[in-house]
């Protein structure tokens, strides 16, 4: 069984973070660990509470991890302060993890902030060199190039920009664009570097609470398994689509994914 580690926060209402990633590894079949970084006080409405863990105690939770089941795998998520991006860098540099999965969480689906403006530049020069790939949405993605993203050209442009103080490879979503919901792979890698566009499906679901979590964990599962990057990439979308196309309805505002959806299919071709 491949061991895949979380590090991020804590959604108490289950749909985004430490709990979306747990949900995700387990559908891939894979052995889910955690490191958690904050405790929030959140739901589908909003994000009402933030309790950072210490930076000491997130590298204990790391040392605990890695000296017992090393990962095959990390994703990382919400880190909310530089002080805590330090001492993840500084353990995973220690460890030697490898297949890391960063997804530069910076403010909820509901809108909540979730990372300090002081902890931007850290995210870009501690932990990206780290990982073998990024997966901002749009407006992440502006953070990290400095400039609007408006088109698909754009969202090249972005990650071309982004490519030039960072090795790995970069997943611009595009959900957020007008035009389309059309997803953009850079690739680099010692081979050289490769363009590949994912089509957006358009699915007629509001409920999209802890979709980008979901994918970089789904990532992460597959980079565990052997696969190569667009393979892991394209898995991984094909499962967040299944996931949004179960139309689960939870919760008062945009609710959350339905993690599961394989084993409730599953379970009725079963009875059937």
């Amino acid at each position: 069984m491949k061991k895949v580690l979380s590090i991020a926060g804590s959604d108490c209402s289950g749909g985004a973070g430490i709990q979306a990633d747990l949900k995700t590894i387990i559908a891939h079949g894979s052995y889910a660990m955690t490191v958690i970084t904050v405790l929030t006080a959140q739901n589908t409405i909003g994000v009402y509470g933030i309790s950072e863990v210490a930076p000491e105690f997130v590298e204990n939770q790391i040392d605990c991890v890695f000296t017992d089941i090393f990962p095959d795998a990390v994703k990382i998520g919400m880190v909310y302060n530089a002080e805590i991006i330090g001492s993840i860098a500084k353990k995973l540099k220690q460890h030697q993890a490898r297949n890391i999965v960063l997804d530069p969480v910076m403010v909820a689906t509901s809108g909540g902030k979730l990372l300090s403006d002081d902890s931007i530049e850290s995210l870009k020069t501690e932990l990206m060199p780290l990982a073998v790939l990024i997966t901002p949405n749009i407006p992440e993605a502006e953070c990290l190039c400095g400039f609007s993203i408006h088109s698909q050209s754009d969202m090249v442009r972005a990650a071309k920009k982004i490519a030039t103080t960072y090795a790995g490879s970069i997943l611009i979503k595009g959900g957020h664009l007008f035009e389309s919901a059309d997803d953009f792979l850079l690739i680099k890698d010692q081979n050289g570097s490769k363009e590949v566009w994912f089509p957006g499906v358009k699915i007629d679901n509001p409920n999209t609470h802890g979709t980008g979590c979901t994918l970089s964990a789904a990532i992460a599962c597959n980079l565990a398994a052997g696969d190569q990057m667009e393979t892991a990439v394209k898995k991984a979308k094909d499962y967040v689509s299944g996931a949004l196309s179960a139309n689960l309805d939870l919760g008062h505002g945009s609710g959350p994914l339905d993690h599961g959806y394989q084993l409730s299919r599953g379970q009725e071709n079963m009875l059937e």
